[in-house]
């Protein structure tokens, strides 16, 4: 089966799998949460075309920006149930980019910490040599 996703192109699992690097056991479980919602061919096998393939790029996004699950499952329950819940989805974004905007400054914090300790092991150091 071709593993390209042109217009109507749909893959079984295991070709998903591979194709975005997440176990079969792991697409199972983001179903059963709620989070990935497959088209079904005849036979009832599972076919993951190109709008799954962005959903669970977000999906993973989402993850590695330290949104929780439960923030996850929820926008992902909104988003089935279509654009009338954009506001809700909008306001569960934007409040996780001011978690994130305040993660920044305590970063930028600990930079500025570690960037004055540096600047003084470099003066030791050029005493030394």
């Amino acid at each position: 089966m071709e593993q390209t996703l042109k217009q109507g192109i749909f893959m079984h699992i295991k070709e998903f799998s591979t194709k975005i690097g997440l176990s079969i056991d792991t697409l199972r479980y983001y179903e059963k949460e709620g989070l990935l919602n497959p088209a079904r061919n005849k036979s009832g096998y599972r076919n993951y075309g190109k709008q799954d393939l962005e959903w669970i790029a977000f999906i993973l996004k989402l993850k590695a920006m330290g949104v929780p699950l439960t923030q996850i499952k929820e926008y992902a329950r909104l988003r089935y149930l279509g654009d009338t819940t954009i506001p809700e989805r909008y306001a569960i974004l934007q409040a996780h980019n001011q978690k994130l905007v305040e993660q920044e400054k305590e970063i930028k914090k600990y930079q500025q910490f570690l960037a004055h300790k540096l600047s003084i092991y470099e003066k030791v150091m050029k005493k030394q040599n």
